[in-house]
C-alpha cells in the first residue's frame, strides 16, 4: 500500500507541474478548457514572459505526462513481479485514480482556484470573473469521471493479469 501512495504523490505532483507548466509558461487559452466559461471569455493570449518559455512549457508537461503514464506502468509492473491478483491490481488503481482525483477537487478547484489569486497573477485580465466564485462549476464532469475510474481501474487490472499471465 506504500508504493500506491507513493505512485499516487507521483501523480499528484505530475498534475501540479503540468498546471504550473500551462498557466505559467505556455499561456494557451486553449489549454483553459476545464475553468469556468466566464474565466476562459476573459483570458487572453499573452506572449512569452521570457524567451524559450513556450518551449520549456511544452517539456514540461510532456515531462507530466509522461510522468502520469509512467505512475501506473510502474504500478502495473510492481504488481506483476509481486504476484498480485485481478483484485489487488483493482485496488491499487483505484486508489491511485481517486487520490488524484480528490486532490484535483480540493486542492485544484477549491484552494487553487476559488481561494487564492494564482490564476489571476498569470492572467490579471481575468480578475473579478464569477468563475472563480463556483466551486464545483464542473461537477458533472467531476462526477463522470469518478463513475468511470472503477470501470478505468478494472480495465487497466485486466490487463495487467494478461501481461502476468503471459509471461
Amino acid at each position: 500500500m506504500l508504493l500506491t501512495l507513493l505512485l499516487s504523490l507521483v501523480l499528484i505532483l505530475a498534475l501540479c507541474l503540468l498546471l504550473y507548466a500551462a498557466v505559467t509558461l505556455i499561456q494557451n487559452k486553449k489549454l483553459f478548457t476545464t475553468a469556468p466559461k466566464d474565466i476562459q471569455a476573459a483570458a487572453l493570449e499573452h506572449p512569452e514572459r521570457f524567451r524559450g518559455a513556450h518551449a520549456l512549457g511544452w517539456k514540461l508537461a510532456v515531462i507530466s505526462i509522461l510522468l502520469m503514464i509512467g505512475a501506473f506502468l510502474y504500478g502495473g509492473w510492481d504488481g506483476i513481479k509481486n504476484g498480485f491478483t485481478f483484485w489487488q491490481f483493482f485496488l491499487r488503481f483505484l486508489v491511485m485514480l481517486y487520490l488524484w482525483k480528490a486532490f484535483d477537487i480540493i486542492c485544484l478547484d477549491w484552494l487553487l482556484l476559488t481561494k487564492s489569486h494564482f490564476f489571476q497573477h498569470y492572467y490579471p485580465e481575468t480578475e473579478g470573473c464569477e468563475g472563480y466564485h463556483q466551486f464545483g462549476f464542473n461537477r458533472k464532469e467531476q462526477i463522470t469521471r469518478i463513475a468511470l475510474f472503477p470501470f478505468v481501474a478494472a480495465l487497466m487490472a485486466g490487463v495487467a493479469v494478461l501481461i502476468q499471465k503471459g509471461g
